[in-house]
């Protein structure tokens, strides 16, 4: 809005919808005595007008500031563990949490502001400038948990240190003789999947164990990934001892391709996920991983919402959680089986 500009008042959305103001502000503060018609009319002005309620008169009534919490996709175990560490949180901090599917309906933000949002934790969503446009009108903050891309110097995020996290599963891999190993991640664009790819690469750069193109491989964060990348990677003419997967589905998928083919793990092949979401323990066998600290990521990511709500400062754009390497029973020196390449013909 220009410096001098006017701004719009529940009196002018009133004399517009030929209603009054006190029927204007049942509306904009979600009261339900109000006609359906009335009401569809006085919120198409209020869009119209791009009318924003003053902040005080938002939240004057409200005890516990509320946060939108928002993912994208099916509620998968690594997003309802996030939600647990945002959930507990916002209970110790008096805060409440209302959790939706991101929405890009129009003025999306506007009315997330009108139903008492005090800001916004998006996870691994992807927000382009003309959502975060769309945010920084409706002055609503942004965090984002996990992001797949670089997110905008303008919005805050919490992450892991997903670099270590693939140097020290491929060290651990290494150090157990493997050679062969081979890395099968999600989205090639994605932040965190890079950094685990880097992180495997390092490791093996530093060992003098070689990386051949073919056993790198993209996909999604899905089940489906690891069992169709396992088939590819195992019909190679020298299949790899041990693959690293970017998360725990993909590492289940990966044990099943190695079930319906005849090979053990971990004597024939050696697998190790990323996250140690509940999937992992669960996993025949139970699945060595790089533990993400999801629960205390979504912790942080509610307390920077609230500071930002509140207009405190924030001393850093990115939190970063230390990873942590677990061992459990999918690993094991490379047996025979796998040394000779019998993984790649065995059905």
């Amino acid at each position: 809005m220009p410096p001098n500009a006017r701004r719009t008042t529940l009196a002018d959305i009133a004399r517009a919808a030929g209603v009054s103001v006190a029927t204007v502000s049942k509306v904009v503060n979600g009261r339900g005595d109000v006609a359906p018609r009335t009401r569809a009319r006085v919120l198409d002005l209020l869009h119209e007008h791009d009318y924003l309620a003053p902040v005080s008169r938002t939240f004057e009534a409200v005890e516990r500031p509320t946060i939108e919490v928002q993912f994208q996709g099916s509620l998968k175990s690594y997003v309802a563990r996030t939600l647990e560490g945002i959930i507990d949180s916002a209970a110790e901090e008096g805060a409440s949490v209302v959790v939706s599917r991101a929405s890009r309906a129009p003025h999306w933000a506007r009315d997330l502001v009108a139903a008492g949002r005090r800001a916004v934790i998006a996870v691994t969503s992807v927000y382009t400038a003309a959502h975060l446009k769309e945010l920084a009108r409706a002055n609503l903050p942004l965090v984002v948990l996990d992001p797949l891309h670089l997110p905008d110097s303008r919005v805050y995020s919490v992450g892991a240190t997903n670099f270590s996290g693939g140097l020290a599963a491929t060290r651990h891999l290494l150090s157990l003789g493997h050679r062969r190993v081979a890395y099968l991640g999600g989205p090639a664009m994605a932040v965190c999947n890079q950094a685990r790819m880097h992180g495997y690469r390092a490791a093996m750069e530093a060992e003098g164990a070689p990386v051949p193109d073919t056993y790198v491989r993209p996909g999604e964060f899905t089940y489906e990934t690891g069992v169709l990348g396992a088939a590819a990677l195992l019909d190679l003419e020298e299949p790899p001892t041990a693959i690293f997967t970017g998360n725990d589905e993909i590492a289940l998928g990966v044990i099943e391709t190695a079930r319906t083919r005849g090979l053990r793990i971990p004597e024939d092949l050696s697998v190790v996920g990323f996250d140690d979401t509940d999937l992992a323990q669960m996993a025949s066998p139970p699945l060595s991983t790089v533990r993400q600290p999801l629960r205390e990521m979504g912790g942080a990511a509610l307390r920077t919402a609230l500071r930002l709500a509140d207009h405190d400062k924030v001393e850093s754009h990115h939190i970063e959680l230390a990873t942590e390497l677990v061992v459990r029973a999918s690993t094991a020196p490379p047996g025979k089986c796998a040394a000779q390449g019998v993984g790649s013909v065995a059905r």
